[in-house]
Parts: structure tokens; C-alpha cells; sequence
């Protein structure tokens, strides 16, 4: 178990780590040190070579089935053809897997890009540059504001040390630090404020810490360690697709078995040679083949690759295929706070003065004491163009003052800083005395509990008096009440001296203070994703917000963006309250909570997995290192473009180009429609497969002619391809955002397909066989038995071909009529059946006849297979009407 530094003073710690603060460690001792705990460097996990990751994805069951299939076709049914395209498609889909993937582990490479390149440490009693992986346990490390924090330290010396923490903890306000020893096993990592980590950055004052944890031991490399032993998920679209992979094989090896033995037992016995048995064998593999999808996996990574590249243009980045159908499926989102739902920049949003609250598009004067107290006690340093550098607090006043049309710059330079008494983190109050005229302006802000206790007075319109007690007690009542909203509040108060101070200490410059009014700032939730929330609500989808920020300010802004009702404070949990529940009743009772606030990067995994456990798809969006585990652990990690860290970036799924939360539920559109898309694709072509086997089937079973295997291979290269995919680009369905999430246990087959791939197989094959049938008694070869014959089988092959196209129209809409407005709305799809259906008629010309070995049609012929087109589409139809009612009933 890690120690836990923070609890031990300063002169325990250095003595235990053999150092001294004032001397450092020797050279020597560093080198031994070195060669001891290793460099300060983060260690990555074993990556597999290119050439293992392309073999990894043939160990996909469907692949090895289509594999399969393209060996029988080959060598047993001699189609060389078939079997060169079964493996152009799936080495195709082994190679956009492996190049979809290739980045999924630049999670770590990204950590140990972070690392400091150099750290001012006191060696040998001097203070000395070193590059940040040679610091050791015990070294002395001095830090300044702009520094990169490069190793988890406890601090010895915090001069108005500021260190801003949000890439660990998730709180974006910059953490005041201190020295004193704190009591307590389990301080949050965002409390324990004598502690400086790796790879966070110092905002403001100086500091000077002993080096307790490098590389791989501190809070960073712990990260860095689940990231390694994070679990590997499979997407639901995997899982499906094996799933289906399985129930094909099931049904191939049954059916063909049973034609090969039919075949051969209604033989007669004298005809029971090795020739039949072979003719037989490659009926069954030809019947195989036809039965297998060979282009779904490629028509599936079609449509997902086309679902990107929609996403894309809504801004949401896809890094792996499969996370687009998975965002689709999504019951729970759990959303980081800062940054993701907030805008990740303090802000002004109330401002008390004279008496009242006002807010901040209220008007306020450049010559109101609160104004000018925020303005003149502040050390933001303003850029050309108006960019403000600084403490976010501070930069978020200066920033209400621009928006309040005050020319700040002008105003600073008529009030003139001549003295200052810095920031301390004990008296928690800043002053400047500024040159007011032949006056001089004295500017306070600070906490208001300590403030007041220097105030003798108070403006209120520019009338000075006596503060009261019940002023006072107004005053904190007010500042109470801001408090509720979780803004952060801070008191303004002046006064003006006649000369400046010989001593400008606490003691002389504040005190006998003027109260001018309070300023309370927040990180104000994003315009945007009060309605993102709500739709995703709308849409089935929870919303759970996880930050390190503090209880009271992460309740108020889940409750300003609906997230929970307000004073639902039982739905509020932190992070020290979830490690007293037990994983069972976490795991029961995860429901019961919407929000977790003071979190560490283990409990945002607990909670993932916990969620998982209840059979939810869960998204994990987030942009700081300390979400990089949480981010892998769900089955759809979100990371965010432009704050978000490449540790962040690295171990997402999706990454959120303009990191906007309402983005996220443009994706889930997307990522629905993409779902419903494969759905149909996959309704079509498998029910369009069971009307082959059957055909088959029964033509064997009853003794009837047998469509070649040339035919069946042509059928499904014409009807499996340019339908499908054309299905796969349908847009999105109307009311598709307001159906609830499919769940964990559904699958192409769920929600009737299985039941509709059956009986529209069934008819698709009854109707073929009826066309035979009745090809036997119509056309100009009637009387002529083996012309008969000929045209009977012809007429079965291309009504077998083209009914297909007919149901690719039924496909559409898998429950809904197809007599709507916008059925032939897709350019796409019109072309595709046009294409398909000539290129299935063009058999049918002179010098195709004998490579297809058909007969050429007259009208009648051609009439009864129109239809037999048309009835296909009749009788689905009258089905989906008779669903629907019973839906409704």
C-alpha cells in the first residue's frame, strides 16, 4: 500500500528518505538512488507487432467461417471465383481493423510524452537543472509559478503556492498549498493540500517539496498502471456479429447435411456411386456458400466507415469503427463536469453591491468600489488582443470588467500600483495601494469571513457609514446564500489614505477597511448542454456526472442541467462516502445515484464496471489524465479535442473535435441509425439467404431440378452487394431519438427480425418454387418436356434474382409501411436496385444464355415473375399491418 505522505511532517519525511532540505542529496547518493527505483519515466505496456494484430483479426468466429466456405468453394465446388472474393473481403476487413486500431494503445506513449524535460533541484547544497528522469527519492525540487510539477512531492515550503490540479482531480479552481502535516487516512486527493503531484501545473507563487514517488509510483504512473490492467471489452457490435457467426454456421452445417443425405437417398440404388456422392457434395458446399453473407462483413465496416465519416462533419472524431454502432446502444453516459459540461473558465455571475445582488449583465460603473477592488487587487497580466494571463479567479474579474465595456488598461494605468501585501493563504487576503489623484487608493479582496473582520464601515451608493450587525449579518447571510449556488465567493473592500505606508504590512494597510460589496464566480455549465441532457433523457439515456470538484458546487450545476431535480441531495455521493459501500451494494444501489463528487480516478472505473455489472452500455466522456482509465473501461470512451489531454484522446473510442456535449447526442443519432442500418442489411440479406437454402432444399427434397451453383453465386454477387449497401445508408428514421436504448442483451436478431428473416424466407421461397411450377405450364416450349424444364428452371433463377430486389424495398422499414412520402427519397437506393435488377436481367441476353445455362423468356414468363415480385411486397406488407395492431392491443 502506497505510504501516505501527507499525514507525516516535514522533518519525519526527510528523514525517512535520508535527505536534507537544505544541502539536497549528494551526487553520489543520486546516481545510487538512479540505479534503485529506475528513471522518473513512465513504463509502457508490450505492444504487439503489426504483423500479430493483422493475424488477431482472423480470430474472429465469422471470419473463420467465411474462410472456411472460401476453401470448400475453391477446392471442393472448384468456383475459384467465389473463393478469390470471400478472401479479397476478408483480408480487406482484416486490414481496415488493424489500421482502425493501430492508435489504441498511444494511451501510454502519450503519459510519457507529458513528462517534465527538466526540474530545478538542490544537490550538493546548490541549485542545479537536471532533466526530470534522473529525479530520485529525496531529491529537493524547487518549483515556480509556470512549472510543471515532475514528481509527486510533499511540500516544505508554499510562499502563495497555487497548483492547479484538474488533468488529476478534475476541479478546474487552483489548489492553495500548504505545509502543515494533515490528519486523516482517507484525504481525498484534491484535499491533500501539502502534497504537489506529477504533471500538474504550478499558476501562482513558489513552493519547494521533497521527491516521495517517481515514475510508475505516483499518482500519474498509477494511472498509467490501470491503463495497462484496464480490461478489454468487446463491443456490442463484436458480440453480435460472432453471434451471428455462430447461428450461421448451426444452420449451414444442419441444412447441408440433410441435402447431401436426401440427395443420396432418393437415389436409386444403382445410381448410389462415388459420382453422385461428389455431385451431391458440391450441391451441399454450393448451398453453403449461398447461405453465408459473404459481404457482411464488409457491407457492416461500409456502413460503419460511411457513419463516421457523418459524425465527423457533426464534429464527433471516430477512432474505432465499432464505436459508432455502440454509441447507439448507450444507457448511461457518465459525463466528467469540468470542461465537458461546464466551459472550464471561472466566470462572474453575481455581484453584490450597494446593498443589493446584481447580476452580471447588470450595469456597473468603472468608479464603484467593487469594481475597482476586483480590477486594482489583481495581478492578471493582459497580452496584446486582450488575452488574459493569470490565476483563473483573477482573470475571471478582469474578464467581468471587459464585458462591463470598462477600458481596464486605461484604468490600471490611472490607478497606478505603488505598494502591495501579496496573497496568503492564512490571512486569505490580497491589498494594493494604488495612486488616486494626490490620494491613494487602498484595494482589498479576499475571503469575506476574514475580510469583515477588518471592515469598520460600508458604502452604499456612495453614502460611507458605520457597519452594523445587521449589515454584517446581511452580508453573510448573502454570501451564504451564494454559497448554496456553489459559487465562490470572495469580499471586495477599499479605503483612501493621504500617504503611502513607511511599513505596507497587514497590520497598516488592512485594517479600518470600507466594505464595498461580494463577487461570487463559478464554472458556469455550457449553453448547450441543458438540452443535450434533456434530449438524451427523452432518448432513454442517463446522464451521470463524475468530478473531483467539491459536493455543494458539483450538486448545483447537476441540478442546473437537470441532471437531478433540486435538493435531491441522497442522489449526490463523494468519493470518501463510496469507499465505506461494499461492491455488492454499490452494485445494487449504483442507480440510486446521478451525481459523484470528489472522486478519485479508481472510483470513476468502480463506477463504470459497476454499471456494467447491471448489463448497461456505458460511455465514459472526459479530457484530463485522470480519465484515462474510466475512458478504456467503458464500452464507449469520449474524449474531448481541444482540452482534452492525449492521454485522454489516446485511450478513447470517439473524441469530440469541439467538445461540446451536445455533440455527443448527435452521435447517438447517428450511432442508432447506424444500428438500424446494419439491422436491415442484415434482415434482407439473411432472409433473402433462407429463400435460397429453402429453394434448394425443397427442389431436392421433391425431386425437381436444382439451381446451379453458378446461378446461386451470380444471385447473391448481384443481390448481396449494392442493395445492401444501399440500405446501409438510408437516413435516419423519424422518432429514432425517442425509442429507449436496445440493452446490453439485444442483437440484430431482437426486436422481430428473427421472426420476419423466417416467414419472409418462407415466402421468398414458396414464391420461387410457385414460379416453377407454374413455368412448367406457360410459355412457347409447352409439350416439349426438356425445354420445359429449362424455362421452368430459368424462371425460378431470375425470380429467385429479382424478388430479392423486391424485398430490398420491404427492407426498408423493418415494421413500418413502405407506402410513405420518403420511401424513394435516397438517390442512393433507386440507382442501386436499377443497377441490380439490369445487370440480373442482362443472364437473359444471347451470349450470356449458355454461361448461366438459361433459356431465353417470352412476355407470359417475364409477367409471372413481376408477379412474383409484386406479391412479395403485398404480403410483407399485410404482415407488418397485422404487427402493428397487435403491437398496439
Amino acid at each position: 500500500m502506497a505510504k501516505k505522505y501527507y499525514t507525516e511532517s516535514v522533518p519525519d519525511v526527510e528523514k525517512e528518505l535520508k535527505t536534507s532540505l537544505d544541502a539536497g542529496l549528494s551526487d553520489s547518493e543520486a546516481k545510487a538512488r538512479l540505479e534503485k527505483y529506475g528513471p522518473n519515466a513512465l513504463a509502457a505496456k508490450k505492444k504487439e507487432s503489426m504483423f500479430m494484430r493483422f493475424i488477431d483479426q482472423f480470430k474472429d468466429f465469422m471470419i473463420i467461417v467465411l474462410i472456411i466456405a472460401a476453401i470448400l468453394s475453391g477446392v471442393v465446388a472448384q468456383e475459384w471465383t467465389d473463393a478469390a472474393i470471400i478472401m479479397i473481403v476478408v483480408i480487406l476487413n482484416a486490414i481496415l481493423g488493424v489500421f482502425q486500431e493501430a492508435r489504441s494503445e498511444a494511451a501510454i506513449e502519450a503519459l510519457k510524452d507529458m513528462a517534465t524535460p527538466e526540474a530545478h533541484v538542490r544537490r550538493n547544497d546548490a541549485i542545479i537543472t537536471i532533466p526530470s528522469t534522473e529525479l530520485v527519492p529525496g531529491d529537493i525540487v524547487l518549483l515556480e509559478a509556470g512549472d510543471v510539477v515532475p514528481a509527486d512531492l510533499r511540500l516544505n515550503l508554499a510562499s502563495s503556492l497555487k497548483i492547479e490540479e484538474s488533468a488529476l482531480t478534475g476541479e478546474s479552481v487552483p489548489v492553495e498549498k500548504k505545509v502543515e502535516t494533515l490528519s486523516g487516512d482517507d484525504i481525498a486527493l484534491g484535499d491533500r493540500v501539502n502534497m504537489a503531484y506529477s504533471n500538474t501545473n504550478v499558476t501562482y507563487g513558489r513552493g519547494e517539496g521533497i521527491v516521495v514517488s517517481t515514475g510508475m509510483h505516483t499518482e500519474v504512473g498509477k494511472i498509467a498502471t490501470m491503463l495497462n490492467n484496464a480490461d478489454e471489452t468487446d463491443t456490442p457490435l463484436k458480440q453480435n456479429l460472432n453471434q451471428l457467426g455462430k447461428t450461421l454456421t448451426i444452420m449451414i452445417l444442419a441444412i447441408c447435411v440433410i441435402v447431401f443425405a436426401v440427395g443420396v437417398l432418393k437415389a436409386n440404388s444403382a445410381d448410389r456411386n462415388s459420382t453422385l456422392m461428389i455431385n451431391m457434395f458440391l450441391v451441399a458446399v454450393s448451398l453453403a456458400v449461398a447461405a453465408i453473407p459473404e459481404g457482411l462483413p464488409a457491407i457492416v465496416t461500409i456502413i460503419l466507415a460511411l457513419g463516421t465519416q457523418t459524425m465527423a462533419k457533426h464534429k464527433a472524431i471516430v477512432r474505432k469503427l465499432p464505436a459508432v454502432e455502440t454509441l447507439g446502444a448507450t444507457d448511461i453516459i457518465c459525463s466528467d463536469k469540468t470542461g465537458t459540461l461546464t466551459q472550464n473558465r471561472m466566470t462572474v455571475e453575481k455581484v453584490f453591491h450597494d446593498g443589493a445582488v446584481h447580476d452580471d449583465s447588470d450595469e456597473i460603473s468603472e468608479t464603484n468600489p467593487a469594481l475597482l477592488s476586483m480590477v486594482l487587487a489583481n495581478d492578471t497580466q493582459i497580452e496584446n488582443g486582450g488575452n488574459l494571463l493569470g490565476d483563473p479567479t483573477e482573470t475571471a474579474l478582469i474578464q467581468f470588467a471587459f464585458d462591463q465595456s470598462i477600458d481596464v488598461e486605461t484604468l490600471l494605468k490611472k490607478y497606478k500600483r505603488v505598494q502591495e501585501v501579496p496573497f496568503d493563504s492564512e490571512r486569505k487576503l490580497m491589498s494594493t495601494v494604488n495612486v488616486d489623484g494626490d490620494k491613494y487608493y487602498v484595494a482589498v479582496k479576499g475571503a469575506p469571513d476574514m475580510l469583515l473582520k477588518r471592515i469598520t464601515k460600508i458604502d452604499i451608493n456612495g453614502k460611507i457609514e458605520p457597519i452594523t450587525d445587521e449589515d454584517k449579518k446581511n452580508i453573510l447571510e448573502t454570501n451564504k446564500n451564494m454559497a448554496k449556488k456553489a459559487l465562490r465567493v470572495l469580499g471586495l473592500a477599499y479605503k483612501i489614505v493621504d500617504e503611502i505606508y513607511d511599513d505596507p504590512s497587514t497590520d497598516n494597510v488592512e485594517q479600518n477597511l470600507i466594505f464595498a460589496g461580494l463577487v461570487g464566480m463559478i464554472d458556469p455549465e455550457r449553453g448547450e448542454a441543458k438540452d443535450a441532457v434533456a434530449e438524451a433523457k427523452s432518448a432513454g439515456i442517463r446522464t451521470v456526472m463524475i468530478t473531483g470538484d467539491h459536493q455543494t458546487t458539483a450538486q448545483a450545476i447537476a441540478e442546473r442541467l437537470g441532471i437531478i431535480e433540486k435538493g435531491q441531495d441522497e442522489r449526490v455521493l463523494t468519493g470518501a462516502e463510496l469507499d465505506k459501500l461494499s461492491d455488492d451494494y454499490f452494485t445494487k444501489h449504483v442507480g440510486d445515484y446521478s451525481v459523484y463528487a470528489r472522486v478519485s480516478p479508481e472510483h470513476k472505473v468502480r463506477i463504470v464496471k459497476a454499471w456494467q455489472v447491471n448489463n448497461k452500455i456505458v460511455a465514459m466522456t472526459g479530457d484530463g489524465v485522470n480519465d484515462a482509465p474510466s475512458l478504456k473501461q467503458a464500452d464507449i470512451g469520449i474524449g474531448m479535442g481541444i482540452t482534452g489531454t492525449e492521454v485522454s484522446k489516446g485511450a478513447s473510442d470517439m473524441v469530440l473535435a469541439d467538445d461540446n456535449f451536445a455533440t455527443i447526442v448527435e452521435a447517438v443519432k447517428q450511432g442508432r441509425k447506424v444500428f438500424s442500418n446494419i439491422q436491415k442489411a442484415i434482415l434482407y440479406l439473411m432472409s433473402c439467404n433462407v429463400g435460397e437454402v429453402l429453394t434448394v432444399f425443397m427442389m431436392t427434397m421433391l425431386g425437381w431440378d436444382i439451381l446451379a451453383p453458378v446461378q446461386l453465386l451470380w444471385i447473391n454477387l448481384v443481390t448481396d452487394t449494392l442493395p445492401a449497401i444501399a440500405l446501409g445508408v438510408e437516413p435516419v428514421e423519424d422518432g429514432i431519438m425517442k425509442r429507449k436504448p436496445r440493452g446490453k442483451n439485444s442483437n440484430f436478431f431482437s426486436g422481430g427480425v428473427a421472426s420476419s428473416i423466417i416467414y419472409q424466407g418462407i415466402l421468398e421461397g414458396i414464391l420461387v418454387l410457385g414460379a416453377y411450377q407454374i413455368g412448367l405450364h406457360v410459355g412457347p416450349h409447352v409439350g416439349d418436356p426438356s425445354m420445359q424444364h429449362g424455362d421452368a428452371l430459368t424462371m425460378a433463377f431470375l425470380t429467385l434474382g429479382l424478388i430479392q430486389l423486391f424485398h430490398a424495398i420491404n427492407s426498408k422499414f423493418i415494421h413500418q409501411s413502405i407506402f410513405r412520402k420518403h420511401t424513394f427519397a435516397s438517390k442512393w437506393f433507386n440507382g442501386a436496385i436499377i443497377i441490380s435488377a439490369l445487370i440480373m436481367a442482362a443472364v437473359e441476353l444471347p451470349f450470356m444464355t449458355k454461361f448461366f445455362d438459361v433459356t431465353e423468356l417470352d412476355g407470359d414468363q417475364w409477367l409471372v415473375i413481376l408477379v412474383a415480385g409484386i406479391c412479395m411486397i403485398l404480403i410483407v406488407e399485410i404482415v407488418k399491418f397485422c404487427q402493428r395492431r397487435m403491437g398496439k392491443k
